[in-house]
């Protein structure tokens, strides 16, 4: 048995490619395959079509991918695992059964369950388990692995377990497999897929191709890509999805705490990155529920504002919309895309968007789209608006919420029809950040509560470098030396910004404070805002508290998932020390491009 275990990912989210599945296939080895359809929104849309249909609840554009390459990946023995089940992984697994005997293959499917807790005030209520039922399934002769709510990481550190044989103790190495997981679960975007400096990419970022993550008995791996795809796999690629959707130095997992502070890059040839000295502590007593609620009925009109008193206009349209539906539920949002003395419409106009929600679909759909509709002719100069009336959508609510491990009924049900009970952890651990937690950097309390701003009194940073009051500056993009990356947990974002350069870095460090990131992203200033520092990335990670309201789906935010929160953040024109030039430590983000590109 070979001592390194090629796992790579052909799904980052319930949309993604739909061919990536054939690619990942025919593009290069890989031992197992992998699928990522859940999020939080996701569930949403599962817990729906599970009302109107009790048989379905799991991600249908699965099945439609597995028809197409199933029968490759027997004839090549690459095992699939995959948490579409969503929330019934018993049924996909039938349907997979289903649909090799039509194609007239012979396929063993397990599938994880248990992950469904029941609360009748909820759509859906599901617990984050951990890996060790995937491994159970493939242990058991699985070809398919189905699974439910587990956490995207443990698509990955399951076939790592079976591989390898590692128990709960070896944390370490279930550590190295979760940052492995965590790479390569968003897909492409750990090989180029929204990546800050794009244009470096060999192929401008037009097509970047799908990971693999080579992992090896010590939970050490080398993220990589098939030959000939697009993008690049780079120690600031692998950076920028590290920091995306975490927290602190501790990332909870119901298998291992994983201690981010620890991770190491180095680059290990063409897109190759090596990802060692990984550390794991014991995981938590608990396990992370989602809890999906229906929230009410929402809808949305927008009306565009052209030319002069663009204030007053907008003034008038909400006392107007306001003495139609009333206030409760509504809110305004002005967008000023308008330019001054611009020579066409579109230049010119500012966009007003007005939002209701509420409890009555009658009142958020008609009668507040008509009421918006009818002002056509009785409002400003140049009404005008971009949506046609129509009615209102539900819209749903995210809360996260915690259960004992050990109240969660982890069972892994193999090809066999044997149910296999999982235990949880024997030794688990309090939070990271209670007393006595082992020391962190000098700045922090302790390694998992929030770093305090970095910089001394007197304006030093933490490096001994001069005030920034004495340095000879330059007014320029603060995106010219930092890339960055953010995302949504819930009703928070998070927003990691990584230096380019060690010089950048000891800039950085101390320059980038959450007052300074409250002053440059003014919607944060009444929020509450953790900073806490990763050296071994040259990274700041800041988690935003609150900022997405009550989740993606009942955001009325202009970007309710906070997926550009990271590039505002760097295009905004700050004092960058005038001896901080653009560009990486090394001369080129991608490797020299190869025949195919």
């Amino acid at each position: 048995m070979s001592d390194v275990l090629r796992v790579g990912n052909a799904s980052g989210f319930y949309g993604d490619r739909f061919t990536a599945w054939r690619e990942m296939l025919d593009g290069g080895e890989v031992d197992v395959l992998t699928g990522d359809y859940l999020a939080e929104l996701t569930m949403l849309i599962l817990g729906r079509d599970r009302l109107r249909d009790p048989s379905l609840g799991y991600a249908k554009t699965f099945l439609r991918q597995l028809e197409g390459c199933l029968g490759t990946a027997l004839d090549r023995g690459v095992r699939i695992v995959t948490n579409a089940g969503g929330l019934n992984p018993a049924g996909l697994a039938a349907a997979i059964g289903s649909l090799a005997d039509r194609l007239g293959l012979t396929v063993r499917v397990g599938y994880v369950e248990g992950d469904a807790l029941a609360r009748p005030d909820a759509l859906t209520a599901n617990a984050y388990l951990g890996a060790y039922g995937i491994a159970a399934c493939l242990d058991g002769g699985a070809d398919v692995v189905v699974t439910g709510r587990v956490t995207d990481a443990s698509l990955v550190v399951g076939p790592a377990i079976a591989r390898f044989g590692w128990g709960r103790d070896d944390l370490d190495a279930l550590a190295g497999a979760t940052v492995a997981g965590h790479l390569v679960e968003c897909g492409a975007q750990v090989t180029g897929g929204n990546f800050s400096f794009f244009t470096e990419l060999p192929d401008g970022g037009r097509r970047p191709g799908f990971p693999v993550a080579e992992l090896h008995p010590d939970g050490s791996c080398v993220i990589t890509k098939h030959p000939g795809t697009g993008g690049a796999v780079t120690v600031e690629t692998v950076t920028a999805q590290l920091l995306y959707e975490v927290g602190g130095p501790a990332y909870l997992g119901p298998d291992v705490v994983t201690r981010l502070d620890t991770v190491t890059l180095s680059a290990d040839g063409p897109d190759r990155v090596r990802v060692s000295g990984v550390r794991g502590t014991p995981p938590p007593a608990t396990l992370k529920v989602g809890v999906n609620n229906l929230g009410g009925f929402r809808n949305s009109m927008t009306f565009v504002l052209c030319g002069l008193d663009i204030p007053a206009k907008a003034a008038l349209v909400r006392s107007q919309v306001e003495a139609a539906v009333g206030t409760e539920g509504l809110a305004f949002t002005l967008a000023r895309t308008d330019h001054a003395d611009a020579v066409d419409t579109e230049a010119a106009s500012a966009l007003l968007h007005v939002h209701l929600r509420d409890g009555d679909k009658a009142r958020a759909g008609r009668a507040f789209s008509a009421a918006a509709v009818e002002l056509a002719l009785a409002s400003y100069p140049g009404c005008t608006l971009t949506t046609l009336p129509g009615d209102a959508t539900p819209y749903g609510v995210f809360t996260a919420d915690s259960v004992p491990q050990d109240a969660v009924p982890h069972v892994a049900v193999l090809p066999s029809g044997e149910r296999v009970s999982i235990p949880p952890p024997a030794r688990t651990a309090g939070p990271p950040d209670e007393p006595g937690s082992p020391a962190g950097p000098p700045d922090a309390t302790t390694p998992d509560r929030p770093t305090p701003d970095a910089t001394a009194s007197d304006g030093t940073a933490p490096d001994g470098t001069a005030p920034a009051a004495d340095r000879p500056v330059r007014r320029a993009p603060l995106g010219e030396l930092v890339g960055a990356r953010s995302g949504d947990k819930g009703g928070d974002a998070n927003l990691g910004v990584w230096a380019r350069t060690d010089a950048t870095w000891r800039w950085l460090r101390g320059w980038l404070t959450t007052a300074r990131l409250r002053e440059l992203l003014p919607e944060t200033a009444p929020l509450t805002v953790e900073r806490y520092e990763l050296p071994n990335l040259r990274a700041v990670n800041f988690v935003v508290r609150g900022l997405l309201g009550q989740g993606v789906a009942a955001s009325t935010r202009f970007d309710p998932q906070a997926k550009a929160l990271g590039e505002l953040l760097r295009s905004r024109l700050v004092d960058l020390p005038a001896e901080l030039t653009p560009g990486p430590d090394s001369p080129a983000v991608g490797a020299t491009p190869r025949e195919g590109r």
